[in-house]
This record gives C-alpha cells, sequence and structure tokens, in this order.
C-alpha cells in the first residue's frame, strides 16, 4: 500500500507585530489559524498547537469522509485560515475548489511537507527520511494511513515544521507538544501490539465494512479476509456476486466477527452474518472519530477502542485487554 500525502498548505506566515514575546495565547489569542479537513487529521493538529494555535476541523465527528459535501462556512473558514492540513487520498478531493471557492491565492497554496511510510523507527530530528511507497491493489491510493500509528508520527512531525514554518516564535511550543504526543503514540503502538498479540495466529481474521484497515492490519499481523463494500471507499456499492463470494470466504476461513464502522448502515453486514454463521462484533472507528461520550473522541482513543474491539471479536469474546479502561 502506499501511503498518500498529508499535505500541510500554508496560506501565508505569520508575522509577529507589536511588543512582548510574541506568544499571543498569553492574551487569549491564538498566534496561528489551523484548518484541518478530516477529524483524525485535525486531532493530531490540535496536539501539536496546544494553546497557542486555533485548530478548525472541517469534518464533524462520526461524519463519513467519502461521502462529504463542502459547506459555506467551510469556505470562510478557509479564507482566514494561516494553515491547512490535508488529510490526503479522496477523503478531502473536495479541498481544492474549497479553496478556490474560499478566494485564496494559489500562489501562497504550497504544499510544506508530505508523510510517506518508511522502515524502521522515525526520528524527531536527524536525517532525511527515505521513504517508500506502497502500492494498495489496483494501485489505488489507500488514504486510511492513520491505521498504523508510527504513520501519525510521520504526520505529527509533518505538522510539527509546518506550524514552526508558519509561526516561528511558537517553535518551544510546537517542539515541546510535539516530542510529548510521540512518547503517547509509540506507548499507544506498543499497547496495541501487545493487546493483538493475545489473540491466537490463526484467529486473526476480519471482515469490515469497507477496505479501511489495511495499514492496521500489516502493522499488527491481521489478515483481512474481505469487506462487504470491496472498495476504499465507502461510496461504492457490493454486486450480488461480492456478496455471495464473501460469504464464502467468511465460511471457509472461520471468521469469528464481521466488524461494523461508526458512521455507515450496518444493514448488510447484519444479513451477511446471519448467512455466514457470523457474530457482528463491536463498532469500529474507522474513517472518523467519535462525538463526546464515545470512547472515540479522540485519534489515541479510537485505536485503543477499535484494537479493543477486534480482540475480543477475532477471539470469540476471550480476549480483553483493558486498553479502554
Amino acid at each position: 500500500m502506499r501511503l498518500p500525502l498529508l499535505l500541510l498548505l500554508a496560506a501565508g506566515l505569520v508575522v509577529a507585530s507589536g511588543c512582548g514575546d510574541g506568544d499571543d495565547s498569553a492574551s487569549g489569542e491564538s498566534a496561528l489559524t489551523v484548518v484541518a479537513t478530516t477529524t483524525h487529521a485535525a486531532d493530531l493538529a490540535r496536539q501539536v498547537a496546544g494553546d497557542r494555535a486555533s485548530v478548525d476541523g472541517i469534518l464533524s465527528p462520526n461524519a463519513d469522509p467519502h461521502a462529504y459535501e463542502p459547506r459555506p462556512s467551510d469556505a470562510a473558514a478557509l479564507s482566514e485560515a494561516d494553515l491547512v492540513v490535508r488529510s490526503g487520498g479522496d477523503l478531502d478531493h473536495w479541498l481544492d475548489e474549497l479553496v478556490e471557492n474560499a478566494g485564496a491565492d494559489p500562489e501562497q497554496l504550497t504544499p510544506i511537507d508530505s508523510v510517506e511510510t518508511i522502515e524502521g523507527d522515525h526520528e524527531h530530528e536527524g536525517e532525511e527520511e527515505h521513504a517508500e511507497e506502497e502500492e494498495h491493489e489496483g494501485d489505488e491510493v489507500d488514504p486510511h494511513w492513520w491505521q498504523d500509528p508510527r504513520n501519525a508520527l510521520l504526520a505529527v512531525e509533518a505538522i510539527r515544521k509546518a506550524m514552526v514554518k508558519a509561526d516561528p516564535d511558537g517553535r518551544a511550543t510546537y517542539d515541546r507538544n510535539a516530542a510529548a504526543y510521540e512518547r503517547t503514540l509509540r506507548r499507544l503502538d506498543s499497547d496495541v501490539e501487545r493487546c493483538i498479540e493475545r489473540v491466537p495466529a490463526d484467529k486473526r481474521k476480519i471482515v469490515t465494512t469497507h477496505d479501511a484497515l489495511g495499514y492496521f492490519a500489516d502493522r499488527y499481523g491481521i489478515e483481512v479476509i474481505g469487506a462487504v463494500i470491496p472498495s476504499l471507499s465507502t461510496q461504492a456499492q457490493p454486486s450480488a456476486k461480492d456478496v455471495d463470494e464473501l460469504v464464502g470466504l467468511i465460511e471457509d476461513e472461520g471468521v469469528e466477527a464481521i466488524f461494523p464502522e461508526a458512521a455507515v448502515s450496518q444493514k448488510l453486514e447484519r444479513a451477511i452474518s446471519r448467512e455466514a454463521g457470523a457474530e457482528v462484533g463491536g463498532t469500529l472507528w474507522a474513517d472518523s472519530l467519535g462525538p463526546d461520550g464515545s470512547g472515540a473522541e479522540t485519534y489515541v482513543d479510537a485505536i485503543r477502542a477499535d484494537a479493543e474491539t477486534l480482540a475480543e471479536g477475532m477471539s470469540g469474546g476471550r480476549v480483553t485487554c483493558g486498553l479502554t479502561r
């Protein structure tokens, strides 16, 4: 699979003015205005921004980004942004037209950084990143890069660099926030790895709503048997043949559970589960973070919740990891 670009678009640099040390957060004003497309991109940006920059997310929690239709208020937000964080792929393909409609000067919208998969650990500072792009079946770009926390680490570093470039006076804040959050992400990755390893290897088989868990599966040794919607987008429609073949695969592979996704109708999953004799597992937060009270309000919460749900479902309820306590 190939990790799509996480494009950080600068819509003009912040220029410090007046007296003082340039820390506008002390006066209640944000030194930097950031707009992010998806809920995952917005949350990562908020972790780096802290109180110094304001981050406005275009997509709402529990909204399907594949089906999103921009609103006039989105263009208004973009017209005032100093920095735009774009998730990439077909999840926010609508952004280019939205930026144009916002009246932004295309000359000022230049890619600041990109994130790609690499081998080994990512260093906060130091050597250049020599990335290897992975390709998804059919050469389609898989936009669900955040399903591997190691990719989130790369995204955070790209966001940090972009914020420092747009707001140099905030470097100490952005560096400190990014370093602390990177430690959290590394701990998340280790916790999820230990959790999934508790599930017997021959039981690590899943079926999801659409093809959104590829990076997660590759990272933690899970086999994706199939998807109810055999596509990287929820907007595709499965054929009767697709459904019949999936039922056969579930039966042949002994899949314990089908995992529906939040923000998408679960009717077809339930029908397939009845026909194939598999359980309907817990709901996954595949394309969006959850609303208040969901337990998946942040990126870290969502990955932990999904790992717990998958471990329990794959093992037929025999494995729980306590990741969400």
